[in-house]
């Protein structure tokens, strides 16, 4: 029994080490061989460019509110209405306004009365004067009788000039009522689109309260709070680029103001960039702008050397060999057609170019043209 067991044991050492001795002279399996594009990443110099955020607004905007107090009875607009200038918004109450004004042109009516009562008087004296003007110089009046006419005469005149006065006030009162019956039609003071209704009528309006807000009709402005650390690099008149996400469009913008005193809460100053006409721009769009700060050094390869991975981004890298290896890359900003790479690749490192969906891991890149 021991001895067959022994010779088991002999036969399946010696199998064994006649596969080893197989397996080692079995040939090596070459990697598969592909054809691909194969770009370098570049160590460059690039600009240092602090992305701000902020919103797109109207060059001009009025908060239309009333300047009397009065209860709303007629809301002619809605938000996105289109206005032209004088054209009527809102309509308050004006019975009062009314009846202030119906006193004044009574008044300017009375006051027109005496004026003609006056001027008569007047005109008697003068011609009464006059008159006693030719006695004198015959010698038939009395130089006291004269002098009681002169006063006469003196004494109409003034009340003709009194009366005068008079009508002029009571016109004056005349136009102010009108001004004060004007204020309970607000109207458009430009042409542009209503963008808020704050008021419907039954609404007690008051001076100062808004009730309308309209935005002239025009070129827009992205403003944009910027951090007092720097502010310093941004001036009057410099082009900036923008990017208005909403209508996926980007465009170059002017600096037209900054603001010169900062908000004390967030140590930031409002910077007004002035924006090229769009149709498709609208007051309140997201926007963003990149202020230069400097240069830096970085590792740039193209952006179509960049695949994603699920969630992830990657790129084919050849070792020595010209074996492609998938590696997991970080991202910075991109500069046209490069992207700044973070991590993940040296600079001068060679890489697949637009692998696409290809699963080229573990392969030999063959270089094409």
């Amino acid at each position: 029994m021991k001895m067959l067991l022994s010779g088991c044991l002999l036969a399946a050492s010696a199998a064994l080490m006649a596969g080893c001795q197989a397996n080692d002279q079995a040939p090596a399996v070459s990697p598969q061989t592909v054809a691909a594009r194969v770009v370098t990443s570049q160590q460059q110099q690039v600009p240092i460019e602090v992305r701000i955020t902020g919103t797109v607004r109207a060059k001009e905007s009025a908060t239309i509110s009333a300047q009397v107090m009065g209860r709303i009875q007629q809301v002619t607009v809605h938000a996105g209405d289109s206005v032209r200038t004088g054209q009527t918004l809102v309509v308050l109450g004006n019975t009062a306004e009314r009846a202030a004004l119906a006193q004044a042109q009574a008044a300017v009516a009375a006051a027109q009365n005496e004026e003609v009562a006056a001027q008569s008087n007047a005109s008697l004296a003068v011609s009464t004067l006059g008159r006693y003007k030719q006695l004198q110089v015959e010698k038939s009046v009395s130089p006291q009788e004269m002098d009681e006419v002169s006063r006469r005469a003196q004494s109409a005149k003034a009340q003709l000039d009194a009366a005068r006065a008079q009508v002029r006030a009571a016109r004056a009162q005349v136009r102010s009522a009108q001004t004060m019956l004007g204020y309970t039609r607000i109207t458009a003071p430009f042409t542009g689109v209503v963008t808020a209704r704050m008021a419907d009528p039954g609404t007690m309006a008051a001076p100062g309260v808004p009730l309308l807000q309209v935005d002239r009709t025009g070129p827009m402005q992205l403003q944009v709070p910027v951090d007092e650390s720097i502010i310093a690099s941004v001036r009057m008149g410099m082009s900036l680029p923008v990017t208005v996400d909403g209508i996926g469009q980007k465009m170059n913008g002017t600096v037209a103001e900054i603001v010169p005193a900062a908000d004390p809460s967030s140590h930031s100053f409002l910077v007004k960039i002035d924006l090229p006409w769009s149709s498709q721009l609208r007051p309140g769009m997201y926007g963003s702008t990149e202020i230069p700060r400097g240069t830096h050094e970085v590792i740039l390869v193209p952006q179509s050397a960049v695949i994603l991975r699920g969630s992830l981004e990657c790129a084919y890298v050849l070792d020595s060999q010209g074996i492609a290896q998938l590696r997991y890359v970080t991202l910075g900003h991109k500069h046209g057609n490069m992207v700044e790479v973070l991590s993940g690749i040296t600079n001068g490192e060679r890489l697949v170019d637009t692998p696409e969906d290809r699963d080229l891991a573990g392969k030999r890149i063959e270089v094409q043209p």
